[in-house]
């Protein structure tokens, strides 16, 4: 043990350390490295649907810590780092990479004589980077390439020293670093093995990227994805490199780098996978598609590819859209949702496009119910894409509540019309349907508990022949009996009875009347409504709701078949004088744009003899020139502005003539609903109540749909009271 200190430059010493640094220390530090490594890969989440990253790991923001030096500040450790305990498996690495450096370190006279001490250093360098701590692995690295500039891993720690400064936001640094090794070579090597030049490229790709030079990196993945010798890297450098073309919309260049990944017998499988499902988003013209749809069939019918069935069956839904194939299309986005490992954030898209197939089809309830369920599985409720859905939902509310009263108003009125023989028939029918159904649901309930038994009990056969030999099932359908038919007399036509025998104890009673009281034909007629007070308020709600979905259908989703037929229904059953006015100007327009000119004629001629001296009217004999904005939106605030500080000033004359001179000048404006509602206020204030009715009308319906109408029909309303 003498003769093999570190302080002898001897052959046997040299040896010694050498052999012990490498089969022992190291040996234990790798291991525990590549199997810390082997860690992050199995625990790292990519997100496929956006740019993943090149390396597959997740670090910490702002997280980076300095090092304390105690001891040997050059060495590139402090005593500190000895005597921590380990961990984590990087820690152990690193201890084990301190314990050769400090142990078998043969510095003699400003020379390592121990060939395995670089190493321990890159051991050490690599440890810290994994666990954050950027700055004590630049230093480890750098001692290297200072003290060590011929050693056999000179390459590979400069590259790992580059990734460091990428990660530490010196992506320059890195860049020059890496044109200095791979272009200029300035190392001993005059060819680097394929394993460094992939290491390298892929690190000056990394830098590129992080520094939004696109190109560049592409340039520079595609040299690192010549050779293919880390499977693993390699796998995601073309799918990052496809990724990047596809961005761009490349999609030729794209496919390539997809194929190329998909036919790469060693990538791992989750890489080829996802490229097949990116070659599907990818196809260029139908006859691909059509070879990529049968891919597609093909995985799918294969059990490996379970866990990505969601992805999978969404894929082959789209290019059943794109085809116009719509039910295919919901087969498929529905089994997808079913898929056993079915993402939240796959769900969201499968959600989305079900959303807008029923968007596209006028089934506006739907539509809701799907951009809800996006919601709900949604993490990222700050995305612009989420946001859009977001507001789509909050239109759509309104949409379902309007059309949830129409429906209901619309079934109490129909009833409330019809003689008391026609009621008690359609009670009596309801009455039946709902015992049959809960019939057919009690028995269902009993034959899946009596069949839950008898599985769950084979050895005892003979009691799981039949229903009755079941005391479980037995004991529960009697308790089910009572609760839907209470305690009956043993008689034929038992179900018909009108009464249940009075039970011995007063809560069986009142659990049995309260139960049955849903086939009391009494219960319903009771609740038909026959105060007039209470059907006109049923009957003007139902208007309310038909006029604001003809509005919604004509301004926000801009559709006229819907709108018009609220409208024209409303017209039919309207009696509110008020409401003539607004029908007749919607109708017009929505006549117009559908080219039915004899119905516009109608609704034309009601404005123009009834309400001659309406804007509207005006509109329809003289209408406006549509003039492109004459001044700058900031100048239109600014006017608005001015013109406010006047009507706060009671200058409510000169207000209604400015913006009677100033609004032909912005007839395309965003603020054009602000000065009208402005103006009729100060009409308001300046005329008549009539006066200002007529403003506020204006403004409520031609404006309808903005913050403006609204406050106008809520003045209205008071001032209609």
């Amino acid at each position: 043990m003498i003769s093999c200190s570190t302080k002898k430059d001897t052959i046997i010493s040299r040896n010694y350390h050498a052999l012990t640094s490498q089969y022992n220390i190291l040996f234990n530090g790798y291991t525990a490295f590549e199997k810390g490594v082997q860690e992050i890969d199995n625990s790292y989440k990519d997100d496929w649907f956006l740019q993943i990253p090149i390396e597959p790991i997740a670090f910490e923001e702002d997280k980076i810590v300095a090092p304390t030096f105690k001891n040997n500040p050059g060495s590139g450790f402090s005593a500190s780092d000895s005597e921590k305990k380990p961990t984590t498996t990087f820690e152990r690495a690193e201890e084990k990479a301190v314990k050769a450096i400090q142990r078998h370190g043969m510095n003699i006279e400003g020379m390592e004589r121990n060939k395995q001490i670089d190493n321990a250093y890159l051991l050490l360098g690599k440890s810290r980077y994994y666990q954050q701590r950027f700055i004590p692995a630049v230093e480890a690295f750098n001692y290297v390439i200072a003290n060590y500039p011929n050693a056999d891993l000179i390459a590979e720690t400069k590259i790992w020293r580059a990734k460091t400064n990428i990660r530490l936001d010196n992506e320059e640094t890195a860049i020059e670093s890496m044109k200095l090794l791979l272009v200029v070579k300035d190392t001993l090597e005059a060819e680097f093995p394929n394993k460094i030049k992939e290491q390298g490229h892929t690190a000056l790709a990394m830098a590129y990227l992080k520094s939004d030079s696109v190109q560049k990196a592409k340039k520079h993945l595609l040299l690192a994805t010549r050779t293919l010798e880390n499977k693993a890297q390699a796998a995601r450098n073309l799918f990052v490199l496809g990724q990047l073309y596809s961005s761009e919309n490349k999609k030729d260049s794209a496919t390539f780098a997809f194929k190329k990944l998909a036919n790469f017998k060693k990538a791992p499988y989750k890489y080829k996978i996802h490229a097949q499902i990116a070659l599907a988003k990818n196809t260029t013209n139908d006859s691909v598609a059509t070879l990529v749809e049968k891919k597609l069939q093909h995985l799918i019918k294969d059990k490996l590819n379970a866990p990505y069935l969601d992805q999978l069956h969404y894929q082959l839904g789209v290019l059943h859209e794109q085809k116009d194939s719509i039910q295919m299309a919901k087969q498929h986005y529905y089994q997808s949702l079913r898929a056993k490992n079915a993402g939240a954030k796959q769900k969201t898209f499968t959600y989305e496009n079900l959303g807008n197939l029923a968007f596209k089809a006028s089934e506006y309830q739907n539509a809701s119910a799907y951009y809800d369920s996006v919601l709900q599985f949604s993490k990222d409720t700050l995305h612009l894409r989420i946001r859009r859905i977001k507001r789509k939902y909050k239109n759509l509310a309104s949409l379902i509540q309007f059309e949830n009263t129409l429906t209901a108003n619309d079934s109490i009125l129909k009833i409330v019309n019809l003689s008391k023989d026609a009621q008690t028939k359609f009670f009596q029918n309801y009455i039946e349907k709902i015992k049959k159904e809960d019939e057919q649901a009690a028995q269902l309930r009993l034959n899946q508990m009596a069949f839950g038994n008898t599985t769950t009990s084979l050895a005892s056969a003979k009691k799981g022949e039949w229903y009755f030999y079941n005391n479980q099932s037995l004991s529960f359908g009697k308790t089910e009996f009572l609760k839907i038919w209470g305690t009956r007399k043993l008689a034929d036509n038992w179900r018909w009875s009108k009464s249940a025998i009075n039970s011995t104890k007063a809560t069986d009673s009142a659990v049995a009347k309260k139960v049955n009281s849903k086939y009391d034909l009494e219960t319903y007629l009771s609740k038909i409504p026959t105060d007039k007070k209470v059907i006109d308020s049923l009957a003007i709600s139902r208007n309310e709701a038909l006029y604001e979905l003809g509005l919604i259908y004509k301004e926000q989703f801009k559709n006229p078949s819907l709108a018009k037929q609220r409208l024209e229904r409303l017209k039919e059953i309207n009696t509110d004088e008020a409401l003539i006015l607004p029908i007749n100007w919607h109708l017009y327009q929505l006549y117009q744009s559908l080219g039915n000119t004899s119905k516009a004629a109608v609704c034309k001629n009601v404005i123009l003899t009834q309400y001659a001296d309406t804007k509207f009217a005006q509109i329809i004999v003289a209408p406006d020139t549509v003039f492109e904005d004459k001044i700058k939106v900031t100048e239109v605030e600014q006017k608005y502005k001015m013109l406010y500080y006047m009507y706060k000033e009671d200058l409510f004359k000169d207000v209604i003539a400015q913006i009677d001179t100033f609004l032909p000048t912005i007839s395309n404006a965003v603020l054009l609903p602000k000065f009208e509602l402005l103006k009729a206020f100060a009409i308001g204030k300046y005329r008549d109540k009539n006066n200002y009715i007529e403003a506020l009308d204006y403004v409520f319906i031609n404006y309808s749909g903005t913050e403006e109408a609204d406050k106008a029909k809520a003045i209205l309303e008071q001032l209609k009271k």
